[in-house]
């Protein structure tokens, strides 16, 4: 098979553990590869995806080899494959714009931004950019709240013909009009906000669907989360939030039998914890009424690492896009998108989306 050239804004923790799996997946057998939710999608497994291009703008990254950068920090997501070639592919310089919040700007210390002093690159140089490196799909990181610079980069991605997987919450795929753009040029996009594999946002959704089937009134909810990258570094500043919150809630909302009201849920970040590095801890609490107007509840504590667990959506999400450019399918990718985003253009039960992912993979038409 020939490779999916892929591009990426953003080498933070989740580019990290992304690039980690393709080449820790590289060799094993379907049998042996542990995390995947699909270990072929179309004829391509995890190690088909070559990285061609790269953007930053951290001085510990920007003019290295992207093997180098995705270990540099301020980045702490767990090391679980260190042997990683030269990839010959240098992080170049993209723009700022809202892509870092002013309180982790230029702080000299291991857990914030410290910006480079080389000539951000315009619209044109990073078009450019992405059609010389041959990239078929560009990968969105950026941190939550950069409103202005996800739709610089969408613009991008739009003018240089390539795919677009919109990782974070800026609504690009679930807004009509920047879905029509791409529709129009034929080209597909996934989003918004990436769902990891077995996350705070999928559990929460599970046991939601899991109260309505059973006939158990939901009344109130909460899910608090804690962490200590620079994703929960970036969200202590809660005026960046209102897509995030909206995102997470919805992802909520959108499967319960009655929407709550909203002194009813909260759902959202609650802190930075600078120990726990990349490793992400939830809290969540449901409380309802059961057979007879008796009240129970649940209280569940969930612990994992951040950015693997995300990236094991994205792998997915790539090779669905590989797909749709094969079969000249343009705009959103409502399967794959529902399945692996918090925020898709449209929401499905998760047992759902995921037949419609397996019927898209088979070929058939999305509903």
């Amino acid at each position: 098979m020939e490779k999916i050239k892929v591009a990426i804004i953003g080498i933070g923790n989740c580019a990290s553990s992304l690039i980690q799996g393709i080449h820790y997946y590289k060799g094993k057998n379907p049998e042996e590869a542990i995390g995947l939710m699909h270990w072929d999608i179309g004829g391509y497994n995890p190690s088909d995806i070559e990285i061609v291009a790269a953007i930053d703008i951290d001085r510990r990254k920007v003019g290295k080899d992207v093997s180098e950068a995705i270990f540099a920090k301020p980045n702490c997501t767990q090391v679980f494959c260190s042997e990683i070639p030269k990839m010959d592919v240098k992080v170049v310089m993209g723009q700022i714009l809202d892509g870092v919040a002013p309180h982790m700007a230029d702080h000299k210390d291991d857990y914030t931004f410290i910006i480079a002093d080389k000539e951000e690159n315009d619209h044109t140089k990073l078009v450019k950019i992405l059609k010389d490196s041959g990239a078929e799909v560009l990968l969105n990181y950026l941190p939550v709240g950069s409103e202005n610079a996800t739709k610089f980069y969408a613009q991008c991605a739009l003018d240089a013909g390539v795919a677009f997987i919109n990782n974070m919450p800026v609504f690009i795929v679930s807004n009509p009009e920047w879905a029509a753009k791409f529709e129009e040029k034929g080209i597909p996009i996934v989003g918004d906000d990436i769902k990891a594999q077995i996350g705070a946002t999928i559990t929460h959704r599970t046991l939601a669907n899991l109260f309505r089937e059973r006939g158990v009134k939901l009344e109130r909810t909460y899910q608090l989360n804690t962490g200590g990258n620079t994703d929960f570094l970036n969200m202590l500043s809660r005026s960046r939030l209102d897509s995030k919150k909206e995102s997470k809630t919805e992802a909520v909302q959108s499967v319960l039998a009655e929407r709550l009201d909203d002194e009813n849920i909260h759902i959202g970040p609650s802190d930075y914890v600078t120990w726990q590095q990349d490793n992400k801890i939830c809290f969540l609490r449901m409380e309802g009424k059961t057979f007879g107007d008796v009240p129970m509840n649940i209280e569940l504590r969930l612990s994992v690492e951040d950015s693997p667990n995300s990236a094991g959506c994205v792998i997915d999400a790539i090779r669905c896009c590989k797909l749709a450019l094969e079969r000249g399918i343009g705009g959103q990718l409502k399967s794959i998108s529902a399945y692996t985003m918090k925020h898709p253009p449209e929401q499905y039960t998760d047992d759902i989306a995921k037949e419609m992912v397996e019927d898209f993979i088979a070929g058939k038409r999305e509903r």
